[in-house]
């Protein structure tokens, strides 16, 4: 009682009257009673005992013209007369239908007074048939259960009356809106979509058709991607289905809207071959004309909603297999169109279901008479009654086990509902053209060929397909830069072979053969680890590539360490020996430059087993935003690249370029303290000092640009091989081109000396100590000034000494008598003559001295005796004239030959006066700026 009281308060603000009337015929039984008894007129219960007998329906339609969906029954009412005459003309029904039609005018107050006036004045029907609109039909549905009726209806369609709970005697020949979902669904499933939207006018009866659609696709397992509903403007709820990349799109709207709804698809581009529209197919004929209210013309609609599928049951079957009433659905139609053509009025589509409603209706009480008189037939006494609720009960039981092919198809019913034919429309080219069917009681669905035209050359897409794409290396760019690789190590392959060769060779030897072997090494090194950067997932598979990342690591940084490192460190050798301010003999050996490199690789593998250790390289994915697909086809492209990273990559990176960048920059420092070294004896000392620079710039260049293009694979991976490719090439040529050519024009270079020979001893000396090195600092400008004043000083002063020693030799020669006076004040001039003859040639200085005094005093006078001095004293003896010509012929050779080697001339070691200066081996280690100064005197 209260549950019934509850769905009565539902009606109450729309329906007062009527919930009136239906509290009065529910909860008052003695009423109701009267109402009953009323209804009798005289029958009794053996109504199924007589043949012959008019057994009345009750048919509850909208008639009046001005009532909503009278337009359906107007149409209907031919069918139902047609079917009539078609039971009789049958001769195997022992009883005659009779139909009187109440008018509900689809008004709920009025439907339940029809409803009460039929039941309390109408004769006592057996079964309702009719219930058009659905909230007068839900109404009485509700009370059958009361009343004992059971209700069939043929145009019900609302889904709300599928609830068997509440609604337990109601029937439809019709097919619901829900049965229209499995279609659907096996729709979906034929085209492989797994990924639907939903767009739904916010009305009772469309909510219920999307909610039971959301259940069957998830049955299914279809994604529904997006759900909108829509009161009056749908425009924001299609451009979130558009947002969403909602392709296949299930529409539940009226006609009204869905002019709105394509208008809005027609702005928003949602049309074409990338869209699929599926929408209700009950629309009216050219609904698009009647119900645009929109701002679009009717080109754009029609633009919009060419290509749509609409759903709805099938109104008459296609199958010309001929039903109950002995006729296939053509010739029905045929005859129903010439009823239609006599009573003047227009068709309704739910005719075939009224049609075949009333053989429904035919057939149940046929078995129901037949039930009930077996069950007279076994009563004993022969007294046997029934009352309604036991009639009601078995018209129920056989409503259900009613199948039979009637003009819509197989007609049978699962809990009430109706298992149907849907049919599948599609809109081309300004018409619905029915595409294929589905059938719900087998459940297949059955598609003419090639009758459904899709915009593009296939189906569209459920989704946008996102096809990976992978940024990988061309091929053609690979082996255009693997080719310049090859024949870069072929090269340094020629330039290693040319230096273990020569290696014995004294221009090799001088440059440290051994460092230039490890430049080679660092080079090829650097060369291959090209071939692996190139190497991505298109060549190698993913495992392959993880172990790339750590290969190509370790060989770039190992190959960049061995050149760089050798290189560093002849620079570092030449530095050093620029800055031995104290000119002497600096010993710096190879083994010394082998063990600053080997430090330097050290390092780095302590930092690479570490970075291996504790955090190693694994291969991980970037992916970038979609693309559109070049070739103009319905997919989109999600470039995505290969890297080699870990986690903390920013810091292995950080304590690498650190270190590479800190000694890069020292090496630059060295390179730029030597730019003005020239030394023979290091003779590559300056292509060192470039090849540092070389290393420096291109390095910085190098990770630079690698950085900034890491998107970019083809460029980063150009640029970064371009930069190891002439990085290691230039530094190679700048080492060994020159030796090359050196040793090809002029071979005996290194070897000979012009203006010196090596003794014995020093060549074995220079044999065990190939790197000692000693040299002056020809850039020391201001002391080379010095010397050459001093220089300018000591010749003037020379010239003066000679003009002083001709006055003494003259004075010797003309006034013997003045030797007392040579003797005390001349000495020390003559002494100051041999000292300063330190600063002079010799052999000119010799020639000058004796050729002035042979002038002076004739040959014959040096053999001869002045008989005026014979008797003079000793002392007078040793100043004579003659033993001072005979000291100075044989004293000052002997002098100005032992201050020779002073000065560039002889050693004093030498025996003859006339020697070599060449031979004396003290003139080999004779700095090159003191010769150069002392050859201008």
């Amino acid at each position: 009682m209260a549950q019934s009281r509850r769905d009565c308060s539902c009606w109450e603000l729309y329906l007062p009257v009527g919930c009136l009337l239906l509290s009065v015929l529910l909860f008052h039984p003695a009423l109701a009673k009267v109402c009953n008894d009323r209804t009798k007129h005289g029958q009794d219960n053996s109504w199924f005992t007589r043949d012959g007998e008019n057994l009345p329906i009750m048919v509850l339609m909208p008639m009046n013209e001005s009532a909503l969906m009278s337009s359906i029954s107007q149409g209907i009412e031919p069918a139902v007369q047609l079917a009539i005459q078609h039971i009789r003309e049958t001769r195997k029904y022992s009883f005659s239908l009779i139909t009187k039609i109440y008018d509900t005018e689809c008004d709920n107050a009025k439907g339940l007074r029809a409803f009460f006036d039929a039941i309390c004045y109408g004769p006592k029907h057996l079964m309702i048939f009719g219930g058009v609109c659905p909230s007068v039909t839900s109404i009485i549905a509700e009370s059958l259960e009361g009343w004992n009726l059971v209700q069939l209806s043929f145009a019900a369609t609302t889904p709300v009356l599928a609830d068997k709970k509440k609604y337990p005697n109601f029937f439809r020949t019709v097919p619901s809106d829900n049965a229209v979902n499995p279609a659907v669904v096996k729709f979906l499933n034929y085209h492989n979509w797994t990924r639907v939207g939903t767009l739904t006018q916010d009305v009772q009866r469309f909510s219920e058709v999307r909610n039971d659609l959301t259940n069957e696709l998830e049955k299914a397992e279809i994604q529904i991607a997006d759900t909108e509903s829509f009161s009056n403007d749908p425009c924001v709820n299609v451009k979130k289905l558009k947002d969403n990349d909602v392709r296949i799109i299930i529409g539940q709207f009226d006609e009204n809207l869905a002019s709105k709804v394509f208008c809005c698809a027609y702005n928003l581009n949602m049309f074409g071959s990338k869209y699929q529209w599926i929408i209700p197919g009950w629309y009216q004929g050219n609904w698009w004309e009647q119900a645009n209210n929109t701002n679009c013309t009717t080109k754009k609609l029609l633009t919009a909603m060419e290509g749509y599928i609409s759903v709805d049951f099938e109104p008459l079957s296609s199958r010309p297999i001929k039903g109950i009433s002995g006729r296939t659905p053509k010739e029905y139609e045929r005859e129903y169109s010439r009823e239609l053509q006599q009573k003047g009025v227009e068709a309704s589509k739910f005719h075939g279901f009224a049609y075949d409603g009333i053989w429904v209706i035919a057939k149940t009480l046929t078995r129901v008479r037949e039930l009930l008189r077996i069950k007279q037939r076994q009563n004993i006494y022969h007294n046997f009654t029934v009352d309604d609720r036991e009639v009601g009960k078995m018209v129920l039981d056989v409503m259900n086990e009613t199948n039979f092919y009637g003009v819509t198809g197989q007609v049978m019913f699962r809990n009430g509902e109706r298992m149907g034919t849907i049919k599948f429309n599609q809109f081309q080219e300004g018409r619905e053209v029915k595409v294929g069917e589905y059938n719900a009681i087998a459940d297949v669905l059955d598609l003419i060929n090639n009758a459904i035209k899709f915009q593009g050359v296939e189906p569209p897409k459920d989704r946008t397909i996102v096809r990976p794409q992978r940024r990988h290396i061309n091929v053609p760019l690979y082996s255009i830069l693997s080719t310049i690789t090859i024949l870069g190590m072929l090269m340094a392959g020629a330039f290693l072979f040319f230096n273990i060769k020569n290696r014995n060779h004294r221009l090799i030897k001088m440059s440290s053969p051994y460092m230039n072997n490890l430049i080679i090494l660092g080079g090829m090194l650097s060369y291959a680890s090209i071939f692996l950067f190139g190497l991505d997932g298109g060549f190698v598979s993913e495992r392959v590539f993880e172990t790339l990342c750590t290969v190509r690591t370790w060989i770039l940084i190992v190959g960049y360490t061995t050149a760089f490192g050798a290189m560093f460190a002849k620079t570092w050798r030449v530095h050093a020996i620029f800055k031995n301010v104290k000119m002497k003999k600096k010993i710096i050996k190879d083994q010394k430059l082998l063990i600053i490199v080997g430090g330097m690789l050290l390092i780095d593998l302590c930092i690479l087993i570490c970075w291996q250790i504790v955090d190693p390289l694994r291969r991980t994915v970037e992916e970038y935003s979609l693309e559109a697909d070049p070739q103009g086809r319905d997919l989109a492209i999600l470039p995505f690249l290969e890297h080699c990273e870990n986690t903390h990559m920013t810091i292995w990176l950080g304590i690498v370029y650190a270190y590479k960048g800190l000694l890069m920059l020292f090496g630059c420092f060295l390179a730029w303290e030597t730019r003005n070294v020239s030394i023979p004896a290091l003779n590559d000392s300056k292509y060192i000092g470039m090849s540092v620079y070389n290393v420096g710039i291109m390095c910085i260049i190098g990770a630079a640009v690698s950085f900034l293009t890491r998107d970019q694979p083809n460029v980063q991976f150009c640029i970064v091989a371009l930069v190891i490719i002439f990085c290691s090439t230039i530094t190679l040529c700048l080492v060994f081109v020159p030796k090359l050519i050196t040793m090809r024009t002029n071979p005996d270079a290194a070897t000979q000396n012009r203006r010196l020979k090596f003794t014995q001893n020093q060549k074995k000396e220079d044999s065990k100590t190939s790197t000692s090195v000693t040299s002056v600092n020809q850039a020391n400008t201001s002391r080379l000034d010095g010397l050459q004043t001093d220089n300018h000083r000591l010749r003037m002063r020379i010239t003066e000494l000679d003009k002083e020693l001709e006055e003494v030799t003259m004075q010797l020669q003309d006034t013997p008598e003045k030797t007392p006076f040579i003797k005390q004040n001349h000495y020390p001039d003559a002494n100051n003559i041999l000292s300063i003859s330190n600063f002079t040639d010799g052999k000119d200085g010799e020639k000058s001295i004796l050729k002035n005094h042979l002038e002076q005093k004739p040959q014959a006078q040096w053999g001869s005796m002045d008989p005026s001095r014979i008797n003079r004293g000793p002392l007078e003896d040793i100043n004579s004239p003659e033993h001072i010509q005979r000291r100075l012929s044989l004293q000052l050779p002997i002098l100005h030959h032992a201050y020779l080697p002073s000065i560039g001339g002889v050693d004093a070691s030498c025996t003859s006066p006339n020697g070599s200066p060449g031979s004396s081996p003290r003139h080999r280690h004779m700095p090159p700026s003191y010769r150069v100064m002392v050859s201008g005197l």
